[in-house]
């Protein structure tokens, strides 16, 4: 990063007491994380889920007789990849820690993936084994043949819930709501069968180091090829050990409760929730689904949570149910907000509501994936995605990889221990976002400020020109969002004969009231013209991934098919 002189400036300013730089390698592995972890806190509830609590010592019980099925009944060994596709129940951090405490990699699968994207991800990355939901094995029956996949362990939702909840529950999933298509994949293990033969056997502890391969975290495909980020034991432990100093004021050992909405298979769910707040005894409250509102809700009234880690749209669609302000908000400390955007509207909505603030962050996949967080010494929204974290470096580029000048927009770039090795056999595309100097190149577009805060305006393939200038979707669906009949947004570029693109939003409506020239008119008090969004579509949804991210893309794709269709 440079000033207007050309000189070279280096980040100072972290959060006060923080410091810039910490010991990233105070564990040997992620296992050794785990294992400190299950001794110090055993009694203390770790993950609770459908009413049923296990404990760090269940966990540890658990977790270590999954590691010896894995190595002594399916012969698998140190460094096989061994896939997950689960939502958030109780089976999947057991399944998780196991695969590690074996020393293998763990392969993240969205359960929601089509049989065309488990495909290439299963045989992409090459992996072994699975343990999945029977809801989502009929995609995987449809995916095996062309997959290196010679074990499967199925569980159903109710597995771990004990006598007789576990089978009441599966009997209503598969019979009465039918959410379990019927498949049929030769010798499936059963997920208790396998905890109950990894108890006969022990393990022959495998040796660990940093440097191993702990995930293949696939990016989201949402810009092209899913490809399978590098994440070893010592990225996603410097996360966790940044992210821990990060909040050393806030935590208090043992007594956090932690709402776990966002699915695990997810890098910010895995590293916060599985890592980070487990790591200091936090409870997390584990949900299956939080798209249900009603249900996520209820199970909220049932705790004193403190911590909320979540995304945008997952806010703003709970501030939406008149039932959700009715809870004890008492506790809660902060909310955490990733994935996406955080909005100005609903950042300081939530504050309003809950009395506590929701803090932005940044991170990728590629980052393990945290790079950067607002201060908590300075809660109010900001619409900045704050200072880099500790031992973290950010830099702001041209496309020649020059730093440009504080203030002017750039590819945000970062160096710093969470970062990937690498993309899974692919060296091409790894140079392509990993520089010479050790640089990752982001994506995103943003800046600097004077003080050392950064200000991401949009991805890069995201930005939309019309007719020469820069328009930033991030900054349009910030704008129509403060109308308060909106429930909803996403802004794309679409093809325009006279400017090359213009911009069309797609608006879900809070009021049915609301009509387009009221928008038009928000849009024109707040907004320079060649901004202001010449088509508005109205929708009963819009497209998202399971996390809940909107999905340009598939908007997108929509309509450049229309403009197809036409020619």
């Amino acid at each position: 990063m440079q000033n207007g002189a050309g000189e070279k400036i280096w980040l100072k300013s972290y959060q006060p007491g923080v410091p810039a730089l910490v010991d990233t390698n105070i564990y040997s592995s992620v296992n050794d994380l785990m294992e400190q972890t299950f001794q110090k806190f055993a009694t203390k509830p770790a993950f609770t889920n459908m009413g049923k609590t296990l404990t760090f010592a269940d966990v540890d019980r658990l977790s270590y007789r999954f590691a010896c099925f894995l190595q002594n009944d399916l012969k698998l060994a140190r460094g096989d990849r061994v896939a997950l596709m689960m939502p958030n129940i109780l089976q999947y951090p057991i399944a998780l820690y196991g695969i590690l405490r074996a020393g293998m990699i763990v392969v993240n699968c969205n359960p929601l993936y089509t049989t065309r994207e488990l495909e290439h991800q299963l045989k992409d990355s090459g992996a072994k084994a699975i343990v999945i939901i029977a809801n989502f094995a009929k995609t995987l029956e449809q995916a095996m043949p062309k997959t290196d996949i010679k074990h499967v362990v199925v569980t159903e939702i109710g597995d771990l819930l004990g006598f007789p909840k576990n089978l009441i529950v599966n009997t209503v999933v598969k019979y009465v709501k039918k959410m379990v298509p019927e498949f049929s994949i030769p010798k499936t293990v059963k997920y208790s069968d396998a905890i109950r033969l990894g108890a006969t056997t022990s393990l022959s502890k495998p040796v660990v180091k940093n440097t191993d391969i702990a995930f293949l975290q696939y990016t989201g495909g949402t810009t092209g090829v899913s490809k399978g980020a590098m994440l070893t034991h010592g990225n996603v432990l410097s996360n966790m050990i940044q992210l821990r100093a990060w909040m050393q004021f806030l935590i208090r050992e043992g007594e956090e409760i932690v709402l776990a909405p966002l699915p695990f298979y997810h890098i910010f769910a895995m590293t916060v929730n599985c890592l980070l707040f487990a790591s200091v005894g936090g409870h997390n409250i584990l949900i299956t689904n939080p798209r249900d509102i009603p249900g996520f809700i209820k199970e909220l009234s049932k705790w004193k949570f403190s911590i909320f880690p979540g995304l945008n749209t997952l806010f703003n669609a709970l501030m939406n149910n008149s039932e959700f302000a009715k809870l004890d908000f008492s506790r809660l400390k902060i909310s955490i907000g990733g994935g996406m955007a955080v909005q100005r509207a609903v950042a300081e909505r939530w504050e309003a509501m809950t009395k506590t603030p929701l803090i932005e962050g940044y991170g990728l996949t590629e980052t393990s994936p945290v790079v950067s967080v607002a201060p908590l010494h300075k809660t109010a929204y900001s619409g900045f995605i704050g200072l880099p974290i500790c031992s973290t470096q950010m830099d702001v580029r041209d496309d020649n990889n020059n730093p440009v000048d504080i203030g002017q927009v750039g590819e945000i770039c970062i160096k710093g221990p969470q970062v990937m090795q690498g993309y899974w056999n692919r060296p091409d595309e790894t140079a392509k976002v990993i520089t010479s100097d050790g640089w990752f190149k982001s994506g995103d577009l943003g800046y600097m400020t004077e003080d050392g805060y950064f200000k991401i305006v949009d991805r890069k393939k995201d930005m939309i020109l019309v007719s020469g200038f820069n328009v930033y979707p991030n900054e349009i669906e910030d704008v129509v969002a403060m109308n308060p009949k909106v429930a909803e947004v996403a802004a794309i570029g679409v093809p325009d004969a006279h400017s090359g693109e213009v911009v069309k939003i797609f608006v879900v409506k809070k009021d049915p009231s609301l009509t387009e020239e009221e928008l038009k008119k928000h849009c024109k008090a707040n907004l320079t013209g060649y901004k202001i969004p010449k088509h508005i579509e109205f929708r009963s949804e819009l497209p998202k991934t399971n996390v809940g991210k909107i999905l340009r893309k598939d908007l997108r794709d929509q309509e450049l098919k229309k403009v197809a269709a036409h020619q």
